[in-house]
């Protein structure tokens, strides 16, 4: 399976969130140039991990972006659903429906390996992503070598 570039730009975002002492508070901006993708496409992925309550963002002069407590405990599985929407792996209806579409058993054992990655990532929290040595990395992300 292959997530969409959204989908990889809001884990990322999370990542990088999830490892900053609890006293820093990051920019969109900020995690846009560490992570070398365009601030408008990393300024929606906030906005909508905000509204799933996975990201909080404090305004004012010391402001920024942080994970939430239960962002940091998100399961990754439920997280890259709720981002990808309800796609399925092939398309069978469509400009060009396909003639197998109502004895297909293709797109049942598709559907039932998508399902499996995601299980599969259901035993993994955002917290368990940045463990080492993934965190130590992500901390060096946007500064200026020393």
């Amino acid at each position: 399976m292959r997530l969409t570039r959204y989908t990889d730009l809001a884990l990322r975002a999370v990542m990088r969130l999830a490892v900053v002492d609890g006293e820093e508070l990051l920019t969109t901006r900020l995690i846009a140039d560490s992570m070398n993708v365009p601030y408008t496409h990393m300024a929606k992925t906030i906005a909508h991990l905000q509204h799933l309550g996975v990201v909080e963002a404090r305004r004012g002069r010391n402001g920024g972006l942080m994970l939430t407590g239960a962002g940091r405990n998100t399961r990754v599985g439920e997280l890259i659903r709720v981002l990808e929407g309800d796609r399925e792996a092939v398309v069978c209806e469509g400009e060009a429906p396909c003639p197998l579409a109502g004895a297909c058993r293709l797109r049942r054992a598709l559907r039932d390996a998508q399902e499996a990655f995601y299980a599969s990532l259901d035993q993994v929290t955002v917290a368990d992503l940045v463990a080492s040595p993934t965190g130590p990395v992500l901390l060096t992300l946007g500064t200026a070598p020393g």
